[in-house]
C-alpha cells in the first residue's frame, strides 16, 4: 500500500485573490498553472454519466465524443501536443463531459503528454467517478491529481470511504470541486465537512453562473444575475465566503467567475500570443494580436508593392489561404493611402481559431 505524506494541504490564513476569489489552503497544484496562464484544457469528451441541470459545457461538445484542446477542435491526440507547445504549457486540466468515460483516450493522452513534456508537466481532471481502480490505473499513467464532481444529488451520500482509499492507496493529490448553487447551503456543508474528514487536500468551490448551454434551465429555476457585467448567479459568492468562516479548518479555495475571464483566461491567451506572435504582431494587454492586413486578387503583385514602399520582408508574411498579407500595422498605417488595396488594422486573438474582435479600415478601394 502507497502511505501519502505530503499531499495534504494545510490551511493556512484567508487569501484574498483578484476579482473576488478565496482561498484559506495553499492553492492545490493545477490551479496554479490555472493562475499563471499555463496549463492546457483538454476536453477528451463531452459525454458523461451523469445530466447536471446546470452543466456549462457548450451545445457544440456537450453529450458528442469530441475533443478539444483549448479552443482547438482535434482528432488526433498528437494535435494536443502541438497545441500544448503553442502556449509553451506546464501544465493540463482534462475535463469532459467526464474523461472516465473514454478511459483509454484519457490514459493515452496522460502518457503522451508526460513522455514530451517530462514528469514536471503537471495534469490534473476532472470525473464524477469514484472508482478506486480507475484512480490506480491513472495515477500509474502519470496523472498528478484528481477532482471529484459529484452531481448535486449524491452531495449527501458520497461514498468517502472509497474516496479515502484512493488518498491512501494512490499518489495522487485528491480534492472536491463542486459550485456554490444557492439553496443548496446545507447540502454544502455536509459535502465540505464530510471531505475534509475524509482527508481531502482541498475543496474547490466555483461561482454559480449562466452559460449558453444552462441559460434556460437556470431561469426556470429563479436564478438571478448577479450584476450587468458577469454571468455570475446572485448568493453564490456569499454562500462560500460564510461557509469558510464557519469552518475555517476545511480546506476551501473559492473561484470567481470573473476571475476566470479577468485572470486565468488573460494570462492564457497573453503566453500562447507571446509564444507564437510574429515580428510584424503586436501583443496588446489583453492578450490579442493586432495586425496590419491587405487584400488582394494578387498576392504577388500586392507583395512587390509593399517592397516598393520600403516594407522590410520580415514584416510581412503572405497567407495564400485567406488571400491576404500581414503586414507590421505600424508600417502600413503610414503607406495604406498609396496603396491601391483594401487595407485594415485587424485585432484577433491568439487561439487555434484566430477570431476577429475589431478592425479598422485604413483605406477601402472604391
Amino acid at each position: 500500500m502507497f502511505i501519502k505524506t505530503s499531499h495534504h494541504h494545510i490551511p493556512i490564513d484567508l487569501k484574498i485573490y483578484e476579482y473576488g476569489s478565496a482561498s484559506n489552503c495553499s492553492l492545490p497544484e493545477g490551479c496554479r498553472h490555472c493562475v499563471n496562464g499555463s496549463k492546457m484544457v483538454l476536453l477528451i469528451t463531452g459525454r458523461c454519466g451523469t445530466d447536471c441541470f446546470y452543466c456549462p459545457i457548450s451545445p457544440e461538445k456537450k453529450g458528442k465524443d469530441v475533443i478539444f484542446a483549448n479552443e482547438r477542435r482535434i482528432s488526433d491526440l498528437k494535435d494536443m501536443l502541438e497545441e500544448a507547445v503553442s502556449m509553451d504549457a506546464t501544465g493540463t486540466g482534462i475535463t469532459g463531459g467526464d474523461p472516465l468515460v473514454a478511459m483509454d483516450r484519457t490514459l493515452s493522452a496522460i502518457k503522451m503528454l508526460k513522455e514530451r513534456f517530462g514528469p514536471g508537466h503537471h495534469i490534473h481532471l476532472y470525473t464524477s467517478m469514484i472508482d478506486l481502480g480507475k484512480a490506480k490505473e491513472l495515477c500509474d499513467a502519470g496523472l498528478d491529481e484528481i477532482r471529484f464532481h459529484p452531481p448535486l444529488s449524491e452531495w449527501d451520500t458520497m461514498d468517502f470511504a472509497e474516496i479515502s482509499r484512493i488518498i491512501s492507496e494512490t499518489s495522487l493529490d485528491v480534492g472536491i470541486e463542486v459550485p456554490a448553487i444557492p439553496g443548496s447551503e446545507d447540502r454544502l456543508e455536509r459535502l465540505a465537512l464530510s471531505a475534509s474528514e475524509a482527508g481531502v487536500g482541498f475543496i474547490n468551490i466555483n461561482e454559480f453562473e449562466f452559460s449558453e448551454s444552462n441559460w434556460n434551465m437556470m431561469e426556470e429555476m429563479g436564478y438571478k444575475m448577479k450584476d450587468d457585467l458577469s454571468s455570475a448567479v446572485a448568493g453564490s459568492e456569499e454562500m462560500v465566503k460564510d461557509l469558510m468562516k464557519k469552518y475555517p479548518k476545511c480546506p476551501i479555495h473559492f473561484c470567481s467567475s470573473a476571475f476566470k475571464d479577468g485572470v486565468q483566461l488573460r494570462k492564457r491567451l497573453i503566453r500562447r500570443a507571446n509564444v507564437i506572435a510574429k515580428k510584424h504582431d503586436i501583443v496588446t494587454g489583453d492578450g490579442t494580436l493586432l495586425k496590419g492586413i491587405v487584400y488582394a486578387d494578387d498576392l504577388k503583385e500586392a507583395t512587390a508593392a509593399l517592397f516598393e514602399l520600403k516594407v522590410p520582408k520580415d514584416l510581412i508574411l503572405v497567407d495564400e489561404e485567406r488571400k491576404r498579407i500581414e503586414v507590421a500595422s505600424w508600417k502600413l498605417r503610414k503607406i495604406s493611402k498609396k496603396l491601391p488595396y483594401n487595407s485594415y488594422i485587424i485585432e484577433e486573438y491568439p487561439t487555434f481559431d484566430r477570431m476577429e474582435v475589431e478592425r479598422m479600415p485604413l483605406r477601402r478601394r472604391e
